[in-house]
C-alpha cells in the first residue's frame, strides 16, 4: 500500500482484486476534487460500474444516475448522466493524462464535467490541455489494468466503495 502524504486529499477505490489509492491534486483542480470527495462522503460512487473501457486507453466510470445496477442503474443509459449538482467548470492544466493519471469525462462543452471520471491507462498526451487532470493513481495501478473492457462490458466492474481516506477506519 502507497504511504498516504495527505489523507484529507486521497481516494480509496475498492475494485474486485483490490484498493486502488489516488492522490487528488486540490491544487491543481479544487473543484474537481471537492465534487469527487463530496461524492465519496456521501456514498454516490459506491457500486458504479465502469461503463467504458477502452483497452489500451482509459477506464470510464462514475455516472452517479444510472452507472449504480444495484440501485435500478440502467447500463444501456449509463454514461449519459452525472450527479444531482451542478456541472463544473473547466481546470485544465499544465498535468500531464499520463498512466493513472484521474481525468473528468465530459460532453464536448468544456464546462460540462459532473461526477465522471477516467483513469488512464497509458500516457495519453493527446488528452493533454483539453481534459482537467484532477488525480494520479500512487498504488493498485494492477487492479485499474484488471477491470473488464467494453464500450460498455457485457459483465462490467464496479467501483465497491469509495472512500476518503481521512473518513477510512
Amino acid at each position: 500500500m502507497a504511504e498516504i502524504k495527505d489523507p484529507e486529499n486521497t481516494v480509496l477505490v475498492e475494485l474486485k482484486d483490490g484498493t486502488v489509492t489516488i492522490e487528488l491534486l486540490p491544487d491543481v483542480a479544487p473543484q474537481h476534487v471537492a465534487r469527487m470527495k463530496e461524492l465519496a462522503r456521501a456514498g454516490k460512487y459506491d457500486g458504479v460500474v465502469f461503463h467504458r473501457v477502452i483497452d489500451g486507453f482509459m477506464a470510464q466510470t462514475g455516472d452517479v444516475e444510472h452507472g449504480n445496477l444495484d440501485h435500478g442503474g440502467e447500463l444501456r443509459r449509463a454514461g449519459t448522466g452525472g450527479s444531482d449538482l451542478p456541472d463544473l467548470p473547466a481546470e485544465f492544466s499544465k498535468v500531464p493524462h499520463a498512466r493513472g493519471a484521474l481525468g473528468a469525462a465530459r460532453s464536448a462543452n468544456p464546462n460540462s464535467a459532473n461526477s465522471q471520471f477516467f483513469i488512464n491507462f497509458k500516457d495519453n498526451d493527446f488528452l493533454n490541455g483539453q481534459y482537467t487532470v484532477f488525480g494520479q493513481v500512487i498504488s493498485g495501478m494492477e487492479h485499474v489494468d484488471a477491470i473488464t473492457r467494453g464500450e460498455p462490458p457485457m459483465s462490467p466492474d464496479k467501483m465497491i466503495s469509495v472512500k476518503v481516506a481521512a473518513d477510512a477506519s
